[in-house]
């Protein structure tokens, strides 16, 4: 059972990943962001744990945050009516786990012999965590230097109230699409905005680069 769960990981993360990012689409926005989503982060959590299952000392260290979160805070931790208590400590957890999770992600890839089913959707969800990484760092900023983006659409300004923008703005930044309708206007939040922007780019020409290589090379010595 384990092994299986380990082999199909990269699909598991993926789902789960798609399933936060754009199950308002599909589930009214009232009921997948109070009841939904904070069980999808959690499964998102657990999958991740099992990316990194191999490294022995991380993979302990984030199995215990997870199962200390659950037993302290249950589902309410990411609940949005209780959203802001502890939110500088789990911000900084979550940040450092997707962090992690992608380090760990881009090595799998990196290191794969062959291309694979298994390691195209690694290559997906690697790109979808790095959104992940710059949705946490803006809304920590957001958090710790209120209206440092402009454009944010909201009657007041509680952060719970940005965070959809601010993925939104986060996965906009990445792929370099830049519409304008948000933006950065203080020091750091634009230091963060091109950061962002960078590792998108980073990814896509050096990572997916190698990917594409190898599946060239294998595919011509297959043919061979």
């Amino acid at each position: 059972m384990q092994s299986k769960l380990y082999k199909n990981r990269f699909t598991f993360f993926l789902i789960s990943q798609l399933s936060i990012v754009f199950g308002s689409l599909i589930f009214p926005i009232a009921l997948f962001e109070e009841k939904m989503m904070p069980i999808l982060f959690l499964i998102n959590i657990a999958v991740g744990i099992l990316l990194i299952a191999k490294q022995k000392v991380l993979f302990w260290m984030y199995l215990i945050f997870f199962v200390s979160s659950l037993f302290i805070y249950g589902f309410d931790a990411l609940q949005r009516n209780d959203f802001e208590d502890n939110i500088a400590f789990r911000f900084g957890v979550y940040f450092l786990f997707y962090v992690t999770v992608s380090v760990s992600i881009i090595k799998q890839v990196w290191n794969a012999k062959q291309v694979s089913r298994k390691v195209i959707i690694g290559l997906m969800s690697g790109y979808l965590s790095l959104g992940f990484i710059g949705f946490f760092m803006f809304s920590a900023i957001e958090l710790y230097e209120p209206n440092s983006f402009s454009g944010l659409r909201i009657e007041n300004n509680a952060l719970v109230e940005k965070l959809d923008a601010l993925l939104y703005y986060s996965y906009i930044t990445m792929l370099t699409i830049g519409y304008g309708e948000i933006s950065p206007v203080t020091p750091i939040a634009q230091k963060a905005a091109v950061l962002v922007g960078l590792i998108g780019q980073f990814y896509t020409v050096i990572i997916t680069a190698v990917v594409v290589e190898k599946y060239i090379r294998h595919s011509v010595t297959d043919a061979k």
